[in-house]
């Protein structure tokens, strides 16, 4: 198990990706909750525990209940969110955006966790896309075979 996070590492905003997302939620709702981030550069602010209970009610009539955890959980396991969380001072939001209570360190700890597997993921996937596949391996008889069958298919052209 790692050791958590002694200091903060940096101020987590909003990029244009995360404003998308937000984007996404507050257009299946109502009206827009002041917790997301409307333009880069606002802060990423961790949600309070029972969040969802209070704005699952302002899901528009016709949207399904599916599209918004959809949405939200693009959200809330995006890279950044789980940066937020991590931090030793993040504190939780209510739905207007006003912090409420500071994460408990266990959930500090799971968010730097998921960081650091998250990482572990992209950097295999980076390897992986660097590595050339390796050359088939052909043996002596089926490049002879292949000879013939290519012979018989020039023939049947003919």
């Amino acid at each position: 198990m790692e050791e958590p996070w002694t200091t903060n590492r940096e101020p987590i905003v909003a990029t244009e990706l995360d404003i998308k997302k937000a984007a996404a939620i507050n257009t299946l709702l109502l009206h827009p909750i002041g917790i997301l981030p409307v333009k880069a550069g606002d802060p990423i602010r961790p949600f309070a525990l029972g969040l969802w209970n209070e704005f699952r009610p302002l899901l528009k009539p016709d949207v399904p209940v599916m599209s918004l955890r959809r949405a939200t959980s693009a959200f809330l396991h995006s890279k950044r969110y789980y940066h937020a969380c991590a931090q030793l001072d993040s504190m939780r939001h209510d739905l207007a955006g006003n912090p409420i209570e500071p994460l408990s360190a266990e959930d500090r700890l799971a968010a730097q966790q998921r960081l650091i597997a998250l990482r572990q993921t992209h950097a295999k996937a980076a390897a992986q896309r660097e590595e050339p596949p390796p050359p088939p391996v052909v043996n002596k008889a089926e490049l002879i075979r292949a000879s013939l069958l290519g012979r018989r298919s020039d023939r049947a052209a003919r």
